[in-house]
């Protein structure tokens, strides 16, 4: 276990500066691939997708609520579950009603999906104390189409953009373990254009850290996320001796 090396005042500036010029290459890197985002091609969406919200059926385009641009979280909630996925619902603990309003200034909205039937969506959303809109794509082809709910009875299991086969050979074929349908994680934007809706953009597993919150506050710390594969080794343990409900 390591802290971080004690030095002065002058050698810590010094470090701290060439750090810095690392993190304006990453800013001018991030920059130029948000160019090529907002650059990519989109795909008009041809499926009449049926909705349950709490004020009834909906349908896409319903859920833009007026505005040009669509955010969906595809949030991990099997309609065998009682509860949502832990990790998708700490991510949802950070989406305030002030981010949300920030969104519909920029002619966006928030929304997140879940395959789970409505009325479980509405108890869990009411006991978590969420205010974003949250809908249900239960009995629909949606999470399937967007590859969000692996069922390979369904269609050829893939997820983040390779197949069982490249996952497996990549180690990382532990998306595809359990009794299907297994539920995965993403977010999916889309694009109005008067009724026609275009699919823009999707990201999937770590992709989700782009959206900040916690994870970006705790990268800037010297104890970081306190995750067991974070460099250098040792400091999650050391949270984790101080403090008996640490998490991880």
């Amino acid at each position: 276990m390591t802290l971080p090396d004690i030095v002065s005042r002058e050698e810590w500036l010094a470090a701290r500066k060439a750090l810095l010029a690392k993190e304006k290459e990453m800013t001018r890197a991030r920059d130029a691939l948000n160019v090529e985002r907002r650059m990519l091609p989109m795909v008009r969406i041809e499926k009449d997708y049926v909705f349950e919200g709490s004020a009834g059926k909906a349908s896409l385009l319903d859920l833009f609520e007026g505005r040009r641009q669509l955010i969906l979280g595809h949030f991990m909630f099997d309609p065998r579950w009682e509860n949502g996925c832990p990790g998708c619902s700490a991510g949802a603990d950070e989406i305030s009603d002030g981010l949300l309003a920030h969104l519909h200034k920029r002619d966006t909205t928030y929304a997140a999906v879940s395959r789970a039937p409505i009325a479980k969506i509405e108890a869990y959303k009411a006991k978590k104390g969420w205010t974003f809109p949250w809908y249900s794509s239960f009995g629909s082809d949606f999470n399937y189409d967007f590859d969000v709910t692996i069922d390979e009875r369904v269609k050829p299991a893939v997820y983040n953009y390779k197949t069982r086969k490249q996952h497996e050979a990549a180690g990382t074929g532990y998306y595809f373990e359990g009794e299907p349908p297994l539920e995965q994680p993403g977010t999916s934007i889309f694009l109005r254009d008067g009724d026609t809706i275009y699919h823009t953009y999707s990201t999937f597993g770590r992709g989700a850290e782009m959206f900040g919150g916690s994870y970006y506050w705790l990268d800037l710390t010297a104890l970081g996320r306190q995750e067991q594969w974070e460099e250098p080794k040792g400091r999650a343990d050391l949270v984790r001796e101080a403090s008996p409900t640490f998490e991880n």
